[in-house]
């Protein structure tokens, strides 16, 4: 996902970023050089950390579809979208519902490019893709595409993830609540949050590469983790290491120590 605070006036290739990183290490073809020498400094440090980005992947995907089927929510705002990789947030959703309606935010030139031109809709629902980043929520919120998109009085499913540990506090918590403010009740939160509680050596290395690299970072051990959650009612399982949120099949035989990284979703009252 991309550096909030990072924003790129064009394509930018002398510095990794962390989309594009991320890209890099699952395997994605949209990376530089610089991005390639970052993801094998951080793997030579963990080498699960390709585990671990995968199943912050799945995550999602079984967040996003546990709101789409379970709870019934029809529209989306995912912060840091990141570079697209198949499925997709829209593709989950509206593969459940495809009325469904999503609002993608990045602030990365590359992310946004290949959003544009890979994101499609299903005829019945729509994609948009707003170009800002989580330190301006305005911006966000007063977007067109946002307005045209979200009818605030529905449930709207907030989805941070892979993002919060780019978020220094005390910003955190005011961010996420202007983000949950204009939602209305019955909107949910499902967000992930980077921590070193299980592998704290490995991880806390990946955490000092990345701020060698320009990108602030931050780990956050349980406690405060669920802490961001305040006000919110955590839906079962609560928050846990993502790979343990509702599992599948696909989470068989996972080392929890292969995976640096909390999430749940929580309703807003």
């Amino acid at each position: 996902m991309n550096t909030p605070n990072d924003r790129q006036d064009g394509l930018a290739t002398t510095r990794a970023h962390s989309a594009r990183v991320y890209d890099y290490i699952l395997g994605g073809k949209d990376h530089y050089p610089v991005d390639a020498e970052a993801g094998d400094a951080m793997a030579r440090h963990w080498p699960a950390l390709p585990v671990h980005m995968l199943e912050n992947r799945r995550f999602m995907h079984r967040a996003a579809r546990f709101l789409a089927e379970e709870r019934g929510i029809r529209q989306f705002l995912d912060i840091g979208t990141g570079l697209p990789t198949s499925p997709n947030l829209h593709e989950i959703v509206q593969e459940v519902a495809p009325e469904s309606n999503v609002v993608y935010v990045d602030n990365d030139p590359i992310v946004l490019a290949h959003a544009r031109a890979l994101l499609q809709s299903s005829p019945e629902g729509a994609t948009a893709y707003v170009d800002a980043n989580m330190h301006d929520p305005d911006a966000i919120l007063d977007s067109p595409e946002f307005r045209e998109l979200i009818d605030l009085s529905q449930p709207v499913g907030l989805m941070v993830i892979g993002i919060m540990h780019f978020i220094l506090p005390p910003d955190d918590r005011r961010l996420i609540a202007k983000l949950l403010d204009p939602l209305p009740s019955g909107s949910y939160l499902a967000m992930t949050i980077g921590t070193a509680d299980f592998a704290p050596e490995e991880v806390n290395q990946v955490a000092q590469e990345y701020r060698q690299q320009g990108m602030p970072f931050v780990l956050r051990e349980l406690a405060t983790a669920t802490s961001l959650f305040d006000g919110l009612e955590l839906q079962e399982p609560g928050v846990t290491q993502v790979h343990s949120w509702r599992p599948g099949p696909e989470q068989n035989g996972i080392n929890g120590s292969d995976i640096a990284m909390y999430g749940a979703v929580a309703k807003k009252p």
